[in-house]
């Protein structure tokens, strides 16, 4: 099995900055895709973020330039440095991976439980 645990949520205020971390953890044999997802009360999920295995980023257009995924394979971890942030920012952020298992051999998506991020004054 595998699991991904978030952290890093809370809260702050506009213009301010937090740092998400998601930690993947389990039989992995190898981590493809890595991407945060957001989803704000009443609204569907969105994709933020998305980073693949050789390090290629793409970014949802209200977040560029203010957003920063990265990822530390070593650590099967993946980042989101949000800068600048927005009320409009506050949603339930998701870890979202592509991931190849060795037992059982098998490749899915995995998601992590969420982590609340508010942007208020």
């Amino acid at each position: 099995q595998v699991q991904l645990a978030e952290s890093g949520g809370g809260l702050v205020q506009p213009g301010g900055s937090l740092r998400l971390a998601c930690a993947a953890s389990g039989s992995i044999f190898r981590i493809h895709v890595m991407a945060w997802h957001r989803q704000a009360p009443g609204k569907e999920r969105e994709l933020v973020a998305r980073i693949t295995n050789s390090g290629s980023t793409n970014y949802l257009d209200s977040v560029k330039g203010r957003f920063a995924i990265s990822r530390d394979n070593a650590k099967s971890t993946v980042y989101l440095q949000m800068n600048s942030l927005k009320p409009e920012d506050t949603a339930v952020y998701y870890c979202n991976a592509l991931i190849q298992t060795s037992f059982p051999i098998d490749t899915r998506g995995y998601w992590g439980q969420g982590t609340q991020v508010t942007v208020s004054s």
